[in-house]
This record gives C-alpha cells, sequence and structure tokens, in this order.
C-alpha cells in the first residue's frame, strides 16, 4: 500500500509539472508567425509589408484579422483595416498559406506610427488630387473650346445674314438717293422737319398742326409733290435702324393721306433713308436727337414754276 500511495504522488507530481509546459506549447503554436515591417502598398483585401530580412511580403486580410493599436499595458483599441495604409510600420501576427501569403490574425501598430503615416498621405495625397484636377481642367477647356467653336460658328452665320441684310439696305438706300436724286428738276417751295424719340415711330402731337399747313399749302401749288424721307440715328443695328426710318416715313406718309387728306397721286414713295445723311453727331444724346426724323417737303417742277 505505501509503494502504490507513493507511486499515486508522483505520477500527479509529474502531471503537474508537465502540464503547463505542454499548454505553452500548444498556445505558442497557436500564434504561429510574427513579423514587422511597413506597409508600402495596399491592393483589395491583400498588402504588402516591406521587412528588413526578407524584402516584400504579401500579407493577406480575412474579416476576422483584428487591427488593433495599443493603449497603455492592458489597453488596446480595435480598429478597421481601412487605418492600415501605406506608410504604416505594423507587426503582423498569423499563418502562411498555400501560396506562401502570410494569412494575417492581428496587425498592430503604434498611433503615433498612425499619425506620421497620414502625413505623409497628406503629403501625396495633393499631388494626385491636383492631377486629377488637371485632367478634369482639360477636359473643361476642351469642352470650352468646343462650345466657343460652335459659337464661332453660329456668330459666323449671324455675321453672314446682317451682311446681307446690310446690303439689303444699302440697295434700297442706293435705290432710293437715285430716284430722290431725280429731283434736281424741282424747287423747295416748303418744308417741315417731324421728330421722333428714341426706338419710337410715333408722331408726337406738337408736329401734326406743322404737317397739317404743310399740306394745305401744298394745295395752293401748281402741280406739287409731297417728298417723304425717313432716318434714324446710328445707335443700334443697322436693320433695326433701317426698320425705323421706313415705319417713320410710312406714318408720316399715312397721316397726311388721311388727315391732311393728300391724294396720293401728289405723293412721293415714302424713302426709308437709314442712318444716311446724319445731321449731328451720335455720340451725344441731342445729337442722336436731331438724327432721328422724318424730312417732308413741298416739291415743283421747275419747268411749271417757269424757271
Amino acid at each position: 500500500m505505501n509503494n502504490h500511495s507513493a507511486t499515486t504522488k508522483i505520477t500527479f507530481a509529474l502531471f503537474v509539472l508537465v502540464t503547463p509546459l505542454l499548454l505553452l506549447s500548444v498556445g505558442s503554436a497557436a500564434q504561429g508567425v510574427q513579423v514587422q515591417g511597413v506597409i508600402n502598398a495596399r491592393s483589395g483585401s491583400t498588402m504588402t509589408l516591406q521587412t528588413q530580412g526578407t524584402g516584400d511580403l504579401v500579407v493577406l486580410l480575412t474579416p476576422s484579422t483584428q487591427v488593433e493599436e495599443p493603449e497603455g499595458l492592458f489597453r488596446k483599441k480595435h480598429l478597421d483595416v481601412t487605418v492600415l495604409i501605406p506608410g504604416l510600420p505594423v507587426q503582423v501576427q498569423g499563418s502562411y498559406n498555400a501560396q506562401q501569403q502570410l494569412v494575417a490574425d492581428t496587425v498592430k501598430f503604434k498611433g503615433s506610427d498612425l499619425k506620421n503615416a497620414e502625413d505623409i498621405q497628406a503629403g501625396v495625397n495633393p499631388t494626385e488630387q491636383q492631377a486629377q484636377l488637371n485632367r478634369q481642367q482639360i477636359q473643361r477647356s476642351e469642352q470650352q473650346i468646343k462650345a466657343e467653336q460652335q459659337n464661332l460658328m453660329q456668330q459666323q452665320e449671324q455675321l453672314t445674314s446682317e451682311e446681307q441684310k446690310v446690303a439689303a439696305n444699302k440697295a434700297a438706300i442706293a435705290a432710293a438717293n437715285k430716284r430722290f436724286g431725280e429731283l434736281a428738276d424741282y424747287n423747295i417751295l416748303g418744308e417741315v422737319t417731324v421728330y421722333f424719340a428714341n426706338g419710337s415711330v410715333t408722331i408726337e402731337p406738337q408736329y401734326k398742326p406743322q404737317l397739317l399747313q404743310l399740306a394745305q399749302k401744298a394745295m395752293t401749288i401748281t402741280g406739287y409733290m409731297l417728298q417723304v424721307q425717313g432716318y434714324a440715328s446710328a445707335v443700334g443695328s443697322v436693320a433695326l435702324n433701317q426698320k425705323l426710318s421706313t415705319e417713320r416715313a410710312d406714318n408720316v406718309t399715312q397721316f397726311l393721306q388721311q388727315q391732311a387728306n393728300v391724294p396720293l397721286t401728289n405723293m412721293l414713295a415714302p424713302g426709308a433713308m437709314g442712318t444716311s445723311n446724319q445731321v449731328a453727331s451720335d455720340a451725344t444724346a441731342e445729337g442722336q436727337a436731331e438724327n432721328r426724323r422724318v424730312i417732308v417737303r413741298i416739291l415743283q417742277n421747275k419747268g411749271i414754276a417757269g424757271n
């Protein structure tokens, strides 16, 4: 009984001594490989670690990978893998897979190292952002050039249209000048000038009595003709000024026909003179007002007058 008891005690003592060693061995095997290095690239679920001994090492990050930042002796902060940026020194614990990638169980780093890595990235990112801005600016410039080219084409079309209108207006004015130039054989026996407000074609009340008096005088003259010429200032487009001079002359002609009862047989076709024969400078408001006018003249053939 004494021998059996002694054997039992020895066996128990050995168990007590060996068990911690076995547990330590299992724990050490579970930890696997531990590597230190600096992250120099990230791509998807992998990152490349630059180490002193083995060079570049591919580390595989999995959903179970723990990212930790130690805070004191017994505390640690768990972070997302997104903080693993290039330039960050880390300590990786894990095991190798068949592709010789280190499958990370834990990745640890210091908070101060993360700040330094972020500062480095802050210096890199503006360069990348500037490159992106440059590309965007080039793209905008190309779009702007295309838009300007389209605008130039539209302006060219408008210019061509305006040139055609100007040519037509010049032809009309030349024809009117030719017609009135043929009146050299006429004497001018009376004249009234009607002035118009800017952009207006309406006869103002103060000129209507003058036109009526001119018409009454004309009817006392043998073989009389009434000549009506409309003008505009040079402010605005040529086409608009030609239109204004036409409507002003037409309105005065209609007034003489309808209010003064001047027969059509004694009227010359109203002449739209546009901005020709300016009597004052358009550089001042006063000069512009003098150019916005219609001139009505009583004409008599010199042959009838005996001249």
